[in-house]
Order: C-alpha cells, then structure tokens, then sequence
C-alpha cells in the first residue's frame, strides 16, 4: 500500500463521521448526496495526500465538501437523483459551524508562519495596536513592524488561498 492509500484510510477513519454529518446538513439531510460529497472529498483528498496529515486535515476537507456544495457538485457529475427534487436553500453562509471553520483555518495558516510575522500581525490585528505600539512592544522599529506585517498578510492570503478558503 502506497502512502497515498494509507493517508485516505487514516482521513476516512478520522474524518468520514464528521464530514458526513456537516455535509448532511447542508444539503437538507438527502444521505445519498451527502455521501457523493464526501466521497468526491477524499477522492480530492488522496490526489492531494502528500499535502495532507490526518490529525490537521479537517479545515481542509470541510472547505472542499462545503465549496462541492455550494458548486453544485450533483448537477456537474454526481449521480443522478432517483426522484426530481426542487431547488434547495442552502443555509446562510456566515452561520456558526462556517465561522468556526474560517476561524479554525485562520489559525492553522498563522501557525504556519514564522514567529516575527505572526508577532506583528497579533500585535496589529487581533490586539488591535497601532504600528508604534507594537514596535515598542515587539521592541523593534516602527518600520520593521510595518515590512513584517507586509509579507505576514502576503503569506497568510497564500496559506489561505491553498486551503481553498479563499480564492485569488
């Protein structure tokens, strides 16, 4: 067995549960639908398994099942739907599971940068400091403060865009 194989045993074992119930609501409870979303997920997945680590992956597969949804994945090749079924309203975008996930992926792509360039955007962004007081607190210079900031945001839309949590 490759190390592609192994990873989507580790993602389907770890992340089948939950997918399922996330995508079920979405799509209004229809399990059949729910079930080609998630199997289209890890199919995605497994292309993407060297990228992926079962215990960090959830952000990832959440984005991909809810960005299936939203495309409309049955209508560009899932199976066909036994009975004709009217248009569904899909839930609200800014719900709690959504922002939770976007906070929850914020993080991880934070994580991923290094610690002078998470230093400045927290100080920024989240404490909500001007530019002079974070280089009094971070002990650097103003302008310092403002290049870090710069290339963290650069990072930080890259990690994010290649979760697919947003697009360019």
């Amino acid at each position: 067995m490759d190390r592609g194989e192994d990873v989507v045993r580790q993602l389907y074992g770890r992340w089948r549960g939950p997918l399922h119930g996330y995508v079920l609501r979405m799509v209004g409870g229809d399990h059949r639908q729910a079930e080609d979303v998630v199997r289209e997920t890890l199919l995605r997945a497994w292309r993407h398994a060297g990228d992926l680590t079962p215990a960090d992956a959830g952000p990832w597969l959440h984005t991909v099942a809810r960005n299936l949804v939203v495309s409309g994945f049955r209508k560009r090749g899932g199976r066909d739907p036994e009975v004709p079924v009217g248009p569904r309203r899909l839930p609200p975008v800014a719900d709690a599971v959504e922002h939770a996930l976007q906070g929850w992926q914020v993080v991880e792509a934070l994580r991923s940068l290094g610690a002078d360039h998470r230093d400045a955007v927290v100080e920024l962004y989240y404490r909500r400091r001007t530019v002079a007081e974070a280089a009094a607190v971070l002990g650097v210079p103003a302008g310092t403060v403002k290049s870090r900031c710069f290339y963290a945001l650069r990072a930080l839309r890259d990690a994010l865009e290649e979760r697919g949590v947003i697009r360019s």
